[in-house]
Protein backbone atom coordinates (compact mmCIF):
# COMPACT_ATOMS: atom_id res chain seq x y z
CA UNK A 1 0.00 0.00 0.00
CA UNK A 2 1.25 3.15 -0.66
CA UNK A 3 2.16 5.87 1.56
CA UNK A 4 -0.52 9.13 1.98
CA UNK A 5 0.13 12.42 0.18
CA UNK A 6 -2.45 14.15 1.95
CA UNK A 7 -2.68 15.09 5.45
CA UNK A 8 -6.45 15.27 4.90
CA UNK A 9 -8.96 14.37 2.46
CA UNK A 10 -12.06 16.08 3.69
CA UNK A 11 -15.78 14.84 2.01
CA UNK A 12 -18.62 17.42 2.85
CA UNK A 13 -20.69 20.18 1.41
CA UNK A 14 -18.98 22.49 -1.19
CA UNK A 15 -21.21 25.32 -0.25
CA UNK A 16 -20.04 29.23 -1.73
CA UNK A 17 -19.99 31.38 1.66
CA UNK A 18 -21.71 35.24 1.04
CA UNK A 19 -20.63 36.92 4.06
CA UNK A 20 -21.87 40.80 4.97
CA UNK A 21 -21.28 42.40 8.12
CA UNK A 22 -24.82 43.92 9.48
CA UNK A 23 -26.68 45.16 12.90
CA UNK A 24 -28.80 43.41 14.96
CA UNK A 25 -31.77 45.76 13.74
CA UNK A 26 -31.34 44.19 10.24
CA UNK A 27 -31.61 41.30 11.87
CA UNK A 28 -34.63 41.31 13.81
CA UNK A 29 -36.49 43.30 10.82
CA UNK A 30 -36.27 40.16 9.07
CA UNK A 31 -37.03 37.51 11.46
CA UNK A 32 -34.08 35.98 11.01
CA UNK A 33 -33.04 33.17 13.57
CA UNK A 34 -30.25 34.96 15.14
CA UNK A 35 -27.11 32.75 15.68
CA UNK A 36 -28.63 29.80 13.37
CA UNK A 37 -28.66 28.22 10.51
CA UNK A 38 -31.85 28.04 8.48
CA UNK A 39 -32.50 26.42 5.41
CA UNK A 40 -34.13 28.47 2.61
CA UNK A 41 -35.69 26.41 -0.45
CA UNK A 42 -34.94 28.99 -3.39
CA UNK A 43 -31.98 31.05 -3.68
CA UNK A 44 -33.80 33.79 -4.76
CA UNK A 45 -34.70 34.35 -1.18
CA UNK A 46 -30.59 34.44 0.21
CA UNK A 47 -30.49 37.66 -3.09
CA UNK A 48 -33.80 39.42 -1.96
CA UNK A 49 -31.68 39.99 1.48
CA UNK A 50 -28.43 40.59 -0.20
CA UNK A 51 -30.07 43.87 -2.06
CA UNK A 52 -30.15 45.52 0.88
CA UNK A 53 -26.43 44.81 2.31
CA UNK A 54 -23.17 46.02 1.15
CA UNK A 55 -19.77 44.46 0.43
CA UNK A 56 -20.15 41.22 0.59
CA UNK A 57 -17.49 38.74 0.75
CA UNK A 58 -17.45 35.32 -1.40
CA UNK A 59 -15.20 32.30 -0.59
CA UNK A 60 -15.14 28.38 -1.05
CA UNK A 61 -17.14 27.39 2.26
CA UNK A 62 -19.02 24.50 3.69
CA UNK A 63 -17.43 23.26 7.18
CA UNK A 64 -14.92 20.57 5.89
CA UNK A 65 -14.02 22.95 3.35
CA UNK A 66 -12.97 25.52 5.73
CA UNK A 67 -10.69 22.63 7.52
CA UNK A 68 -8.93 21.65 4.55
CA UNK A 69 -8.27 25.34 3.88
CA UNK A 70 -7.18 25.77 7.27
CA UNK A 71 -4.82 22.79 7.06
CA UNK A 72 -3.45 23.98 3.86
CA UNK A 73 -2.26 27.12 5.67
CA UNK A 74 -0.69 25.02 8.34
CA UNK A 75 1.66 23.86 5.82
CA UNK A 76 0.08 20.36 5.42
CA UNK A 77 -1.51 18.81 2.41
CA UNK A 78 -5.37 18.78 1.79
CA UNK A 79 -7.98 17.43 -0.62
CA UNK A 80 -11.77 17.66 -1.01
CA UNK A 81 -14.42 16.17 -2.30
CA UNK A 82 -17.61 17.54 -3.03
CA UNK A 83 -19.99 18.43 -5.25
CA UNK A 84 -20.70 21.58 -7.46
CA UNK A 85 -22.53 22.76 -10.55
CA UNK A 86 -21.11 23.85 -13.46
CA UNK A 87 -22.23 27.69 -13.01
CA UNK A 88 -20.47 31.09 -11.36
CA UNK A 89 -21.00 29.60 -8.20
CA UNK A 90 -19.43 26.37 -8.76
CA UNK A 91 -16.73 27.89 -10.97
CA UNK A 92 -15.76 30.02 -8.20
CA UNK A 93 -15.86 27.71 -5.71
CA UNK A 94 -12.91 25.36 -7.61
CA UNK A 95 -10.71 28.14 -7.94
CA UNK A 96 -11.26 29.80 -5.15
CA UNK A 97 -9.76 26.77 -2.91
CA UNK A 98 -7.65 25.23 -5.14
CA UNK A 99 -5.81 28.96 -4.99
CA UNK A 100 -4.87 28.46 -1.20
CA UNK A 101 -3.61 25.33 -2.33
CA UNK A 102 -6.91 22.40 -1.62
CA UNK A 103 -6.47 19.90 -4.37
CA UNK A 104 -9.81 19.58 -5.69
CA UNK A 105 -10.75 17.50 -9.09
CA UNK A 106 -14.12 16.83 -8.26
CA UNK A 107 -16.14 17.18 -11.98
CA UNK A 108 -18.77 19.50 -11.67
CA UNK A 109 -22.46 18.72 -12.85
CA UNK A 110 -24.22 19.90 -15.71
CA UNK A 111 -28.03 18.94 -14.83
CA UNK A 112 -30.63 22.00 -15.41
CA UNK A 113 -31.99 23.76 -12.68
CA UNK A 114 -29.07 22.57 -10.37
CA UNK A 115 -26.89 25.31 -8.51
CA UNK A 116 -23.81 25.27 -6.35
CA UNK A 117 -24.68 25.51 -3.22
CA UNK A 118 -24.30 29.14 -1.47
CA UNK A 119 -25.24 30.38 2.35
CA UNK A 120 -25.45 34.18 3.19
CA UNK A 121 -23.84 34.23 6.48
CA UNK A 122 -24.58 37.64 8.41
CA UNK A 123 -22.11 38.67 10.91
CA UNK A 124 -24.13 41.14 13.58
CA UNK A 125 -21.21 43.54 15.77
CA UNK A 126 -21.04 40.83 18.70
CA UNK A 127 -19.50 38.00 16.06
CA UNK A 128 -22.79 36.21 15.84
CA UNK A 129 -23.55 34.73 12.72
CA UNK A 130 -27.05 33.86 11.48
CA UNK A 131 -26.91 31.82 8.05
CA UNK A 132 -29.61 31.22 5.53
CA UNK A 133 -28.27 28.47 2.91
CA UNK A 134 -29.68 26.64 0.07
CA UNK A 135 -28.50 23.83 -0.42
CA UNK A 136 -28.17 23.14 -4.02
CA UNK A 137 -26.37 20.13 -5.56
CA UNK A 138 -23.92 19.48 -3.08
CA UNK A 139 -26.33 16.99 -1.23
CA UNK A 140 -26.37 15.19 -4.02
CA UNK A 141 -22.65 14.18 -3.78
CA UNK A 142 -23.05 10.35 -5.09
CA UNK A 143 -20.79 7.20 -4.51
CA UNK A 144 -19.75 7.94 -8.75
CA UNK A 145 -18.12 11.21 -7.10
CA UNK A 146 -15.99 9.37 -3.96
CA UNK A 147 -12.52 9.09 -6.12
CA UNK A 148 -11.07 5.95 -4.08
CA UNK A 149 -7.82 6.74 -5.16
CA UNK A 150 -8.09 10.01 -3.21
CA UNK A 151 -9.55 8.60 -0.67
CA UNK A 152 -6.34 5.90 -0.08
CA UNK A 153 -4.09 8.91 -0.14
CA UNK A 154 -5.15 10.85 2.94
CA UNK A 155 -3.87 9.99 6.02
CA UNK A 156 -6.77 11.22 7.74
CA UNK A 157 -10.06 11.04 5.90
CA UNK A 158 -12.90 13.72 7.08
CA UNK A 159 -16.75 13.23 6.72
CA UNK A 160 -19.23 16.05 7.62
CA UNK A 161 -22.67 15.18 9.34
CA UNK A 162 -24.10 17.73 7.43
CA UNK A 163 -23.96 14.99 4.79
CA UNK A 164 -26.31 12.92 6.63
CA UNK A 165 -29.56 15.40 5.79
CA UNK A 166 -29.05 13.34 1.97
CA UNK A 167 -29.91 9.49 1.45
CA UNK A 168 -27.32 9.58 -1.63
CA UNK A 169 -24.52 11.86 0.29
CA UNK A 170 -24.88 9.39 3.20
CA UNK A 171 -24.33 6.46 1.08
CA UNK A 172 -21.37 8.42 -0.62
CA UNK A 173 -19.74 8.77 3.27
CA UNK A 174 -20.29 4.83 4.31
CA UNK A 175 -18.45 3.96 0.39
CA UNK A 176 -15.62 6.44 1.63
CA UNK A 177 -14.98 4.73 4.86
CA UNK A 178 -15.07 1.58 3.70
CA UNK A 179 -11.99 2.84 1.22
CA UNK A 180 -10.16 4.05 3.96
CA UNK A 181 -10.79 1.29 6.72
CA UNK A 182 -9.49 -0.85 4.14
CA UNK A 183 -6.69 1.00 3.65
CA UNK A 184 -5.70 1.44 7.10
CA UNK A 185 -6.31 5.16 7.31
CA UNK A 186 -7.87 7.56 10.31
CA UNK A 187 -11.62 8.12 10.19
CA UNK A 188 -12.59 11.38 11.44
CA UNK A 189 -16.21 12.86 11.59
CA UNK A 190 -17.45 15.80 12.30
CA UNK A 191 -21.03 15.93 14.08
CA UNK A 192 -21.76 19.65 12.62
CA UNK A 193 -24.73 20.65 14.04
CA UNK A 194 -27.37 19.48 16.91
CA UNK A 195 -30.61 19.68 14.84
CA UNK A 196 -28.82 17.48 11.92
CA UNK A 197 -27.73 15.09 14.50
CA UNK A 198 -31.86 15.37 16.31
CA UNK A 199 -32.89 14.60 12.38
CA UNK A 200 -29.99 11.84 11.68
CA UNK A 201 -29.09 9.87 15.17
CA UNK A 202 -29.88 6.74 14.44
CA UNK A 203 -28.21 6.46 11.22
CA UNK A 204 -24.85 8.54 12.65
CA UNK A 205 -24.40 6.59 15.33
CA UNK A 206 -24.48 3.08 13.66
CA UNK A 207 -21.78 4.77 11.54
CA UNK A 208 -19.66 5.95 13.91
CA UNK A 209 -19.72 2.75 16.46
CA UNK A 210 -18.80 0.90 13.06
CA UNK A 211 -15.99 2.96 11.34
CA UNK A 212 -14.99 6.18 12.79
CA UNK A 213 -12.18 6.48 15.21
CA UNK A 214 -11.93 10.05 15.69
CA UNK A 215 -15.30 12.36 16.63
CA UNK A 216 -15.13 16.21 16.46
CA UNK A 217 -18.16 17.63 18.28
CA UNK A 218 -19.48 21.04 20.52
CA UNK A 219 -21.06 20.29 23.86
CA UNK A 220 -24.69 20.64 22.10
CA UNK A 221 -23.54 18.63 19.50
CA UNK A 222 -22.34 15.60 21.84
CA UNK A 223 -25.18 15.68 24.62
CA UNK A 224 -27.35 15.80 21.27
CA UNK A 225 -25.80 12.45 20.06
CA UNK A 226 -26.68 10.33 23.28
CA UNK A 227 -29.81 12.21 24.44
CA UNK A 228 -28.47 13.51 27.90
CA UNK A 229 -28.40 17.02 29.17
CA UNK A 230 -25.59 15.67 31.42
CA UNK A 231 -22.16 16.91 29.47
CA UNK A 232 -20.57 14.47 31.85
CA UNK A 233 -22.42 11.70 30.74
CA UNK A 234 -21.77 12.70 26.69
CA UNK A 235 -18.24 12.46 27.37
CA UNK A 236 -18.71 8.60 28.92
CA UNK A 237 -20.53 7.40 26.49
CA UNK A 238 -18.41 8.77 23.50
CA UNK A 239 -15.25 7.30 25.15
CA UNK A 240 -16.89 3.38 24.82
CA UNK A 241 -17.83 4.37 21.21
CA UNK A 242 -14.52 5.72 19.66
CA UNK A 243 -10.92 5.89 20.06
CA UNK A 244 -10.80 9.26 20.37
CA UNK A 245 -13.32 12.04 20.41
CA UNK A 246 -12.68 15.69 20.53
CA UNK A 247 -15.13 18.23 22.74
CA UNK A 248 -15.20 21.95 21.80
CA UNK A 249 -16.24 24.12 24.38
CA UNK A 250 -15.46 27.79 22.99
CA UNK A 251 -14.70 30.07 26.01
CA UNK A 252 -13.74 27.06 27.84
CA UNK A 253 -11.44 25.51 25.49
CA UNK A 254 -11.97 21.69 24.69
CA UNK A 255 -11.47 18.15 26.20
CA UNK A 256 -10.19 15.49 24.03
CA UNK A 257 -11.23 11.99 25.06
CA UNK A 258 -8.66 8.93 24.55
CA UNK A 259 -8.59 5.76 26.11
CA UNK A 260 -11.05 6.68 29.12
CA UNK A 261 -9.17 9.70 30.21
CA UNK A 262 -9.40 13.13 29.54
CA UNK A 263 -6.99 15.84 28.43
CA UNK A 264 -7.88 19.46 28.88
CA UNK A 265 -6.82 22.09 26.65
CA UNK A 266 -7.42 25.22 27.47
CA UNK A 267 -8.33 28.01 24.94
CA UNK A 268 -6.36 30.82 23.39
CA UNK A 269 -7.41 34.33 24.57
CA UNK A 270 -8.24 36.58 22.11
CA UNK A 271 -8.98 40.57 22.82
CA UNK A 272 -12.05 40.91 20.61
CA UNK A 273 -14.31 38.57 18.73
CA UNK A 274 -15.08 39.79 15.35
CA UNK A 275 -17.02 36.65 13.87
CA UNK A 276 -17.11 33.46 14.82
CA UNK A 277 -17.59 31.82 11.72
CA UNK A 278 -15.07 29.03 11.44
CA UNK A 279 -14.25 28.69 15.08
CA UNK A 280 -15.12 24.74 14.48
CA UNK A 281 -13.78 24.17 11.30
CA UNK A 282 -10.35 25.94 12.38
CA UNK A 283 -10.21 23.88 15.65
CA UNK A 284 -10.28 20.58 13.35
CA UNK A 285 -8.12 21.81 10.99
CA UNK A 286 -5.25 22.48 13.73
CA UNK A 287 -6.08 19.23 15.44
CA UNK A 288 -6.49 16.51 12.58
CA UNK A 289 -3.17 17.83 11.48
CA UNK A 290 -1.02 17.43 14.47
CA UNK A 291 -2.68 13.89 14.50
CA UNK A 292 -1.76 13.36 10.88
CA UNK A 293 1.96 14.89 11.90
CA UNK A 294 2.11 12.53 14.84
CA UNK A 295 1.68 15.43 17.67
CA UNK A 296 0.55 14.22 20.82
CA UNK A 297 -2.90 15.27 21.72
CA UNK A 298 -2.72 17.93 23.83
CA UNK A 299 -0.16 19.24 21.08
CA UNK A 300 -2.54 18.86 18.33
CA UNK A 301 -5.29 20.15 20.85
CA UNK A 302 -3.42 23.71 21.28
CA UNK A 303 -2.56 23.92 17.78
CA UNK A 304 -6.66 23.75 16.95
CA UNK A 305 -7.28 26.18 19.68
CA UNK A 306 -4.72 28.44 18.27
CA UNK A 307 -6.05 28.36 14.69
CA UNK A 308 -9.32 28.43 16.03
CA UNK A 309 -8.31 31.47 18.00
CA UNK A 310 -6.89 33.14 15.08
CA UNK A 311 -10.16 32.71 12.25
CA UNK A 312 -12.51 34.81 15.19
CA UNK A 313 -10.26 37.46 15.13
CA UNK A 314 -11.69 38.20 11.23
CA UNK A 315 -14.41 38.27 9.12
CA UNK A 316 -14.64 34.60 7.76
CA UNK A 317 -13.42 31.17 7.66
CA UNK A 318 -10.25 31.66 5.48
CA UNK A 319 -7.42 32.67 7.45
CA UNK A 320 -6.03 36.01 6.48
CA UNK A 321 -2.73 35.32 7.10
CA UNK A 322 -0.38 31.97 6.97
CA UNK A 323 -1.01 30.32 10.30
CA UNK A 324 2.01 28.25 9.39
CA UNK A 325 4.58 31.14 10.20
CA UNK A 326 2.28 31.83 13.65
CA UNK A 327 2.37 28.51 14.70
CA UNK A 328 5.91 28.53 14.02
CA UNK A 329 6.84 32.03 16.04
CA UNK A 330 4.81 30.98 19.23
CA UNK A 331 6.78 27.32 18.61
CA UNK A 332 3.90 25.04 18.40
CA UNK A 333 5.25 22.61 15.74
CA UNK A 334 7.77 19.95 17.04
CA UNK A 335 10.21 18.02 14.60
CA UNK A 336 7.13 15.88 13.13
CA UNK A 337 4.63 18.51 12.59
CA UNK A 338 7.14 21.10 10.94
CA UNK A 339 9.12 18.19 8.65
CA UNK A 340 7.76 16.71 5.63
CA UNK A 341 5.58 13.55 6.36
CA UNK A 342 6.24 11.12 3.80
CA UNK A 343 5.18 8.18 5.28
Amino acid sequence: MASPNYDIVGIGNAIVDVICQCSEEFIVQHDLPKGQMRLVESSAIIFEILKKLRRPIDVAGGSVANTTVGVASLGGRAAFIGKVAEDQFGRSFRHDIQGVGVAFDTPPTSVVGKQTSHSLILVSPDGCRTMSTFLGCSTELGIPLINPATIRAGRVVYVEGYLFDSSTATAACKHAIDIAKSAGRTVAMALSDARCVDRNRPEMMSVIRLGVDVLIANEAELMSLYQTNSLDDGILKVGRDVRLAVVTRSALGSTIISQGNSIVVPPEGVSRVIDATGAGDLYAAGFLFGLARGMDLFSAGRLGSFAAAEIICQLGARPVARLESMARMRGMFDKQASGANDG
